[in-house]
């Protein structure tokens, strides 16, 4: 895995991987990470990754390990510096690969860029806070309304709540605890604290971003869209990806009974797959 640090135009650094440098022939997947995590690519799916001829490409979102914190950032301004990226690596098209709140990045990056988006797969991504016809909260843990309701108040109120020493209780069902004994305990070695090593901006700049306009609209995506959602996820309700398989003319919805929001990504190497298959 190379790892390299972009400078972007407004003076900010973008802390970024890939795992074949140069390596034109196989194809680009931008992995979008989860909140809060490192953006490193799946560890889980590295080996599908190398049968399936993918070259991964990430970066930390700002805020979060290298990259410098963006306050106010949104789907769109994070659009901005994938498609930085991508120029800089001399990459044209590519797929997009997500996993919760960093599905809904995958989806803005796919509205925003067209056809330079070839396929994109999803786990467990959050709708637009002004979705029509969702109760936006409905379903979700007590943790996790604390936390949006208070980035819905703003940031200077989602930085009072993290700092007032709340604990954040996300509520694994006995299926998601399960997958951290196997190989995605690797979300382990990417989470938390190790994921802010500047202190909580990424964390606080996500949830922000969750609650106000996206600056895109994910309905009017043309790329080939596989949504996978667990019917049990208490994190993000499967509420939302029902609206969001609604609403993207050409995303199929994969509902997983019995899945949370860590077991969803049981079918990650599944997904891997399907994104192979759409590209050729």
């Amino acid at each position: 895995m190379d790892e390299m640090d972009f400078r972007l135009a407004d003076g900010r650094t973008l802390h970024v991987y890939d795992s074949a440098p140069g390596d034109d022939a196989r194809l680009a997947v931008f992995w979008h990470h989860g909140t809060p995590n490192l953006g490193v690519p799946p560890a889980p799916l590295a080996e599908a990754g190398e049968w399936l001829g993918i070259r991964w490409i990430s970066f930390d979102r700002p805020g979060y390990g290298g990259s410098t914190a963006a306050p106010g950032r949104t789907m769109a301004s994070v659009t901005a510096d994938l498609t930085a990226v991508a120029d800089s690596l001399g990459i044209g098209t590519f797929a997009l690969m997500g996993y919760s709140g960093g599905g809904s990045y995958a989806l803005g990056a796919a509205a925003i860029l067209g056809d330079r988006v070839e396929a994109v797969t999803t786990f467990a991504a959050i709708a637009p806070y002004d979705a029509a016809g969702l109760d936006w909260y409905d379903g979700m843990i007590p943790s996790g309304l604390a936390s949006l309701h208070a980035a819905a108040a703003g940031r200077d109120a989602k930085v009072r709540h993290e700092a007032s020493g709340v604990e954040y209780d996300p509520e694994f069902t006995a299926k998601d605890l399960a997958m951290f004994e196997g190989p995605w305990g690797w979300l382990g070695s990417v989470a938390g604290d190790k994921s802010m090593p500047n202190g909580p901006d990424g964390l606080i700049d996500d949830d922000c971003s969750y609650v106000v306009p996206w600056g895109c609209d994910p309905t009017t995506i043309s790329a080939p869209t596989l949504l996978f959602h667990g019917q049990t996820d208490g994190i993000i309700p499967s509420s939302h990806g029902a609206w969001l398989a609604r609403h993207i003319r050409p995303a199929a919805l994969r509902l997983l009974p019995g899945d949370g929001h860590v077991s969803v990504l049981a079918q990650a190497e599944t997904g891997l797959e399907w994104i192979r298959e759409q590209t050729g």
